[in-house]
């Protein structure tokens, strides 16, 4: 077995059509259309897992109150459901290698439909928290499945741009998600917020099974992996330390991302003495620039020839100037504050969306691009797991403006982490 260029293969194993060694043996490129339909069905199946996932944050307040249950126990579910879904990636990467996305994508998405309708039809907080636990199991399929089932349709040179568009997935599936559960929940009340979106992703998942195709055409002469080779490709994935530099990277971006998404209009509210409201208009500029920065990091990396590093760094550095300048401009009023955290979102989900798909691709190449993405994705939700005690335990003993700079000092640290996958890179380049 070795590595060539950081793609894992074995050792009598074709470079992959798809990879950045594939581009220079393929006869012809996938067919567009065919790319087209991978590229619609994976986005709208990663955004549809959104839409399972969603619906307690906006619930919680009602179901404390229908049901009695604690602070405690609502924390519990929330914890449950994080450690199951950061466990679940490490798994997922490998099932999803060795037996293919679709059908890993398709089961996860009935599982999560399934998980989902049972807690919207439980009434108990035990319930609740197993069902939801499971659910984490069943959305960790998520993330290495779409990533994987994308890798072998789009070459390194293009994969950038492409995979900046396509993680707008979850940005776009976030935001959707969450005004879908409000709407529902206002309007039909809170099972309705379980039930309906639980319907819509099954749909997905039988969508998938029918119609994702893993392979393009170009590859069919290539002969049909088994698990063994599938083990050894994500033994080698495993072996390789900027794999592990990216999950340790996205551990810094996920722990603020997260943070960011959960803390902010609570900081706009009772911090900036913003109304309830306003609050939650004025947190959607982070989404908003985020959306924006995955673009532009992918598009960036690929005029580099595919170079991510010197990408990634640099805006790990521009985050850590960002989340400075909204420190002392978010009291100023609310169109500082609104510009300010746009830039933040800009600078975050471009080294975000980089780090755990493209640069996943690149390390792991087609027949490890699911593990490569599971490991970073499973470290990184470390971070998100960890997001609510270091939130609640700096602003409440040191204050807000404290948090911002352990923001500020994550993101150095996330820069200096990516250094080694810079330097990589760029020693390559000469």
């Amino acid at each position: 077995m070795r590595k060539t260029g950081g793609v894992v293969r074995t050792a009598n194993q074709r470079p992959a059509a798809g990879s950045e060694y594939g581009a220079r043996v393929s006869s012809q490129a996938p067919d567009r259309r065919a790319r087209v339909r991978v590229f619609a069905l994976t986005w709208i199946a990663y955004a549809s897992y959104y839409l399972c996932r969603k619906q307690l944050s906006v619930s919680k307040s009602h179901l404390q109150d229908a049901f009695q249950l604690s602070l405690e126990t609502l924390s519990a579910i929330d914890t449950g459901f994080l450690i199951a879904y950061a466990a679940g990636q490490f798994a997922s990467g490998f099932l999803c290698d060795a037996f293919g996305p679709r059908r890993l994508l398709a089961a996860g998405m009935l599982l999560s439909a399934a998980a989902t309708t049972v807690f919207g039809a439980s009434s108990t907080g035990a319930v609740f928290a197993v069902a939801f636990a499971i659910n984490g199991v069943a959305q960790s399929t998520g993330w290495p499945g779409t990533v994987k089932a994308m890798t072998p349709w789009f070459g390194a040179a293009e994969r950038g741009k492409v995979m900046g568009l396509w993680s707008t997935c979850y940005q776009v599936g976030g935001l959707v998600a969450t005004a879908l559960a409000t709407r529902l929940l206002v309007t039909w009340g809170w099972r309705a917020a379980f039930f309906v979106p639980a319907a819509w992703t099954a749909a997905v998942g039988v969508a998938i099974f029918l119609w994702l195709h893993e392979r393009p055409v170009t590859h069919a002469s290539q002969p049909p992996r088994d698990w063994r080779a599938s083990l050894d490709s994500s033994l080698a994935a495993l072996r390789q330390p900027l794999v592990w530099n990216l999950g340790a990277a996205y551990f810094c971006l996920k722990l603020i991302r997260y943070s960011l998404l959960f803390w902010l209009p609570l900081y706009l509210h009772k911090e900036l003495g913003y109304s309830e409201g306003n609050a939650g208009y004025l947190s959607l500029s982070f989404e908003a620039g985020g959306v924006a920065g995955a673009v532009a990091a992918g598009a960036a990396s690929d005029r580099l020839t595919g170079r991510r590093g010197p990408v990634l760094v640099a805006m790990s550095l521009g985050l850590a100037g960002a989340l400075y300048v909204y420190s002392v401009a978010a009291a100023i009023g609310p169109v500082a504050n609104f510009a300010a955290m746009a830039l933040v979102g800009f600078m975050l989900f471009g080294p975000d969306a980089l780090v755990s798909s493209t640069a996943a691709q690149d390390l792991g190449g087609e027949h490890a691009a699911g593990t490569a993405a599971g490991i970073i994705n499973g470290v990184g939700s470390v971070g998100a797991i960890a997001q609510g005690a270091v939130t609640a335990y700096v602003a409440a003993h040191y204050g807000w403006p404290a948090l911002f700079q352990v923001f500020v000092g994550l993101a150095v640290l996330c820069a200096l982490v990516l250094t080694p996958f810079a330097l990589r890179e760029l020693r390559r380049a000469t």
